[in-house]
Formats: structure tokens, C-alpha cells, sequence
């Protein structure tokens, strides 16, 4: 008999001890990623910001509510989604009473990789949605820039199928209401795109 896959929950709990790399030492926990076993579609992005840090789940603050409103108006249900990142602890500066966000380096997504693939496994979705720079070189185990890829479907492996788009955090850091709504929109097509395959795959199932 094949060795069946782990589950979710087993891999929550041997990732709260992940010490791969140092990120751990200063963050309040590991961050997994949260929804359902057998989800069709799994979201990925950078890493848990301050929020995420402290309340132990993905996407719970300001980019979490822009990816909730996106995700509705996509048509896609977040409670049937997994939603993870590629890096699973909180990596920052402190700045007072402020804990700055920093980027996760090459060798810090590399190490934590092991958990992404392993919750691919664990789920078998019908798609991936890398998010961000830093989540597609995860998600496809090399830089991969988000513009040259951003609106059509890419294969992964085993019969997977992958959309590239921007993270939800970059569309707060636009400098106008104007270029907001407009990032917002692109957005919202990708994930649309993603809508769309989702549909297919239901159906010819």
C-alpha cells in the first residue's frame, strides 16, 4: 500500500517547532497555514506580518481584509480555500513599540520551502495562487517576476496549475486612491482567472 499523505494538523504541529532557520527566535510563533484538508485552490503569500505574528493565522490583518474583498468579488469562497505563506514566522525590525516587516531572504524561503511542498501533498489542489515575489519563488523554486507572469496559467507539477499575481499588501502601499483602484482591479482579474479554472476543474470532475 502507497503511505498515505500526512495531514494538515500533523504538520501544524511538527512546524511549530521548525527551527530551519533563525526567523524563530524572535517571533511569537510559527504562522501555518489555515482551511480545509481538500481545499481546490491553495493561496500563498510572503510571510505573517504583526497581526498574523500574534493571532497565529495567515492573512488576518489589513492585506487579509483586501484579499477577502478581492477573493468575494472573484468568486471565490476563503473558507474553501487554504490560505498559507512561504515563509512561516514573522521577520522584522523593531522600531519602539513598532515591529517593521522585512523581506525574507533567498536562503530563509529555501528553508521553509519544505512546508510549502509538504502541505501541496498533504491538500493535492486543483491550483496554486503565488501572491508576491517572494511566494512564487517559492512556489516555483525560482525568481519568478510577477508582471512577466501575472495573467494566464502555468503548470506545475503533478497536473497542478499555478497563477501568478501581485500580494494583496502591495495595493496598501499604492501611492493614490486612483492607482489603488486600479492595482485593486488587476488583482481582482487574476484571481478571476483562478475563478474561472476552479470551475472547469469542478466540472469535469
Amino acid at each position: 500500500m502507497a503511505p498515505t499523505s500526512p495531514s494538515l494538523k500533523m504538520l501544524r504541529e511538527q512546524a511549530a517547532g521548525c527551527r530551519a532557520c533563525p526567523l524563530w527566535k524572535n517571533a511569537t510563533q510559527t504562522v501555518f497555514g489555515e482551511g480545509p484538508q481538500h481545499a481546490q485552490i491553495v493561496l500563498v503569500g510572503e510571510q505573517p506580518g504583526d497581526k498574523e505574528d500574534l493571532a497565529g493565522k495567515p492573512f488576518v490583518g489589513p492585506a487579509g481584509l483586501m484579499l477577502d474583498r478581492a477573493l468575494a468579488e472573484a468568486g471565490i469562497d476563503r473558507k474553501k480555500a487554504y490560505v498559507t505563506n512561504a515563509v512561516k514566522h514573522f521577520k522584522f525590525v523593531p522600531r519602539g513599540k513598532i515591529r517593521l516587516h522585512q523581506k525574507p531572504t533567498t536562503p530563509e524561503i529555501k528553508a521553509c520551502r519544505q512546508w510549502y511542498e509538504r502541505e501541496l501533498i498533504s491538500i493535492k489542489p486543483d491550483l496554486v495562487v503565488a501572491m508576491g515575489a517572494t511566494a512564487a519563488q517559492s512556489v516555483f523554486g525560482k525568481m519568478t517576476p510577477i508582471n512577466k507572469n501575472r495573467g494566464r496559467l502555468i503548470d506545475l507539477a503533478g497536473g497542478i496549475k499555478a497563477v501568478v499575481t501581485v500580494h494583496p499588501s502591495y495595493l496598501l502601499r499604492q501611492p493614490d486612491a486612483e492607482a489603488r483602484a486600479r492595482e485593486y482591479e488587476r488583482f481582482v482579474a487574476d484571481l478571476r482567472i483562478a475563478a474561472e479554472t476552479l470551475r472547469k476543474s469542478a466540472r469535469a470532475a
